[in-house]
């Protein structure tokens, strides 16, 4: 031990160490999906910050951390962004600095059992904040927050119905943190205990009392994948490939067909002739074919992607523009300051138009469907929202095909299972080149998915629920729980500040007294 004491003396290697713990709970994310890794995954990275010699290099651990946390869960960005995702990472980084002063403040120094306490709670709700503050889409949103990795885990699933997402990385934090307690805080081990019992219990609470959905119905839903289409006329080329696959689903009674994201390149108002070739397959089909347009709007300036309804005699009039774009990848945040990102990535050459409303779309056969586009499958509240509305399946029309030999695919089908069990609504993930998957109301994953060679229509039967869950009817209450401890620790301190300041430094001298024995006083 004291032999790494000494090598992390110096400020370098500490700062490496710092990061390469960071990226440590990639390895719980899809590929590798090892779930159980999250919850030992950020105990180095404590154990680092708890033994900073200072605050301040406990701040810059926190800041080294988040560098590698970031870094890691988006390495498949770095042949797209190369440099610029360093720097990302880095200016993003800085949100954990706080969270890394925090965990020295409660963890290091003299050991109590109070203070062990109050980390298991204090410090899973800093860490809310930071996925909080990050998931703001121009941020760039909330791609791995840890809660995310529990996705295949039925009682997690079950808890995100309670919760949302926001309630797992909480009590992945928390197990985190009562783990390092027991490793290096003698005195507190008591409570971390305690903390881990009080975990258990209310995961298993969560398992008996939250609401399991109760299957009402069934669809049929059938999504195309026609994989890599590249080259000279793919746009094209892709149609014709699209055409073909969605024939060979007619006479399977479906109730919807979903293409995936930027499966048609050109307006449908400017190429009627597509347009009438939708047409025709929804007849062939005997359903709606849900498409999505990637394509400069006529009569409209600027491109727009879309959700687009095409039912037996054309165009429904029924579309959903994209809301919540990708920063670089669908437009540059402050283009006169940052639009050299174009010179050293694949970054966007021209923003993409922004959509103003969530909108449920009438696919026919009595259902309505809530789509969402590519990026936006990782904010919990459009799901929610849509949930709310009365959507009956969640739609996420994607493509992943710049990154189709990374993590991304998998880590991208696998949102799709949080956003189901929050809901209480079946959800399908149709992509352009996959991973295509669809899961149920409880978050389960329905039928294999349609990885990322794939070019194949497939039909899922998939069961409907119409309860309304915990998270629904009551949003994003662990992040208000979260905020309202970190506001109660704030007055605390300051409260602690101000006897502090009152009290002050004792005199190092006696007062000088008058010739009439009382304190002298300034100006006297």
């Amino acid at each position: 031990m004291r032999t790494i004491d000494r090598w992390l003396t110096s400020p370098w290697r500490r700062s490496a160490a710092a990061a390469l713990s960071g990226a440590l709970p990639v390895l719980a994310f899809p590929a590798p999906s090892l779930w159980w890794w999250a919850y030992v995954a950020l105990v180095p990275w404590l154990l680092l910050a708890r033994s900073a010699p200072t605050g301040r290099r406990a701040a810059y651990d926190g800041w080294c951390g988040g560098f590698g946390f970031l870094l890691a869960v988006h390495h498949w960005l770095l042949p797209s962004l190369h440099v610029f995702i360093f720097l990302i990472a880095a200016l993003l980084g800085v949100l954990w600095m706080p969270w890394g002063w925090l965990v020295r403040r409660l963890l290091g120094g003299p050991a109590s059992a109070g203070r062990g306490a109050a980390a298991l709670l204090v410090l899973p709700s800093a860490w809310l904040a930071v996925e909080l503050v990050r998931s703001w889409q121009g941020l760039g949103g909330p791609w791995g927050m840890l809660g995310a990795s529990q996705w295949q885990v039925a009682p997690a699933l079950r808890l995100a119905s309670v919760g949302g997402v926001w309630l797992l990385s909480f009590l992945v934090v928390a197990v985190n943190v009562a783990a390092a307690v027991l490793i290096s805080v003698p005195a507190s081990r008591v409570p971390a205990v305690a903390s881990l019992a009080a975990t258990a219990a209310v995961a298993s609470a969560g398992w008996v009392w939250a609401p399991r959905p109760e299957v009402d119905g069934r669809a049929r839903i059938a999504v195309v994948q026609p994989g890599v289409v590249a080259g000279r006329d793919s746009a094209e080329r892709r149609f014709d490939l699209e055409e073909r696959l969605t024939r060979r689903l007619a006479g399977q009674d479906v109730d919807l067909v979903v293409w995936g994201e930027s499966s048609v390149g050109f307006d449908l108002d400017d190429r009627p002739d597509l347009a009438r070739r939708l047409a025709a397959l929804s007849r062939a089909t005997g359903a709606d074919v849900l498409v999505n347009v990637d394509a400069r709007r006529s009569g409209r300036p600027g491109i727009y992607k879309s959700a687009v309804l095409v039912g037996p005699d054309g165009p429904t009039g029924d579309r959903y523009d994209k809301m919540r774009l990708v920063p670089f990848g669908e437009y540059i945040p402050a283009r006169s300051l940052l639009g050299w990102a174009t010179s050293v990535g694949r970054a966007a050459g021209e923003d993409r138009h922004r959509g103003t409303r969530q909108t449920l779309l009438d696919v026919g056969h009595g259902l309505r469907v809530g789509p969402l586009i590519c990026f936006e499958t990782a904010f919990p509240d459009l799901g929610r929202h849509l949930a709310d509305d009365g959507a009956d399946i969640l739609l996420g029309q994607s493509s992943t095909s710049t990154f189709q030999h990374s993590w991304a695919p998998e880590q991208h089908a696998s949102l799709a299972a949080l956003r189901a069990a929050e809901t209480g609504r079946p959800m399908v993930h149709a992509t352009l080149t996959g991973v295509s998957a669809v899961y149920g109301p409880d978050g389960r994953r329905l039928g294999p998915w349609l990885g990322t060679g794939a070019s194949a229509a497939r039909v899922y039967d998939v069961p409907l629920a119409h309860g309304v869950t915990p998270y629904v009817r009551h949003g994003d209450w662990p992040v208000h729980g979260a905020l309202l401890v970190l506001a109660v620790l704030g007055a605390a301190e300051g409260a602690r500040a101000v006897r502090t300041r009152r009290s002050g430094p004792a005199p190092l001298v006696p007062p000088a007294r008058t010739v009439h024995g009382s304190p002298a006083r300034p100006g006297r």
